[in-house]
């Protein structure tokens, strides 16, 4: 296993953890209707901000989701297989980093989405 340290490795992350996604009963009604071609550059283009400080994503994340109809079992589910993709793939500060702002994303829309 390696560290986070490539556009190339953040692509593996997004990959891997969209595969489990699409595949998972209580997510994948949320992501089968997206055209991928265009939504995974957009997720490994924030993964890359997040996790490598690279410019270039300005979309407001939480905002994105505030009219799905998520409750706090797809929040659960989607921190479970993101934390399970990363532990299976990756090594280092950069594995704490991505699970710490995964929670905060998560968090974070939950409870925007509770206030709505």
């Amino acid at each position: 296993m390696k560290q986070i340290e490539t556009k190339e490795d953040v692509k593996k992350l997004v990959d891997v953890f969209y595969g489990k996604v699409l595949n998972d009963n209580t997510l994948s009604p949320f992501f089968k209707h997206l055209n991928l071609d265009v939504h995974l550059p957009k997720m490994i283009q924030f993964w890359s901000f997040v996790l490598l400080d690279e410019t270039g994503y300005t979309t407001n994340v939480v905002e994105k989701h505030m009219k799905m109809p998520l409750k706090k079992n797809h929040f659960d589910q989607w921190l479970k297989l993101f934390n399970e993709t990363i532990d299976e793939l990756f090594i280092g500060e950069k594995v704490d980093l991505a699970k710490q702002r995964a929670f905060t994303i998560a968090w974070t829309t939950e409870y925007k989405l509770k206030q709505n």
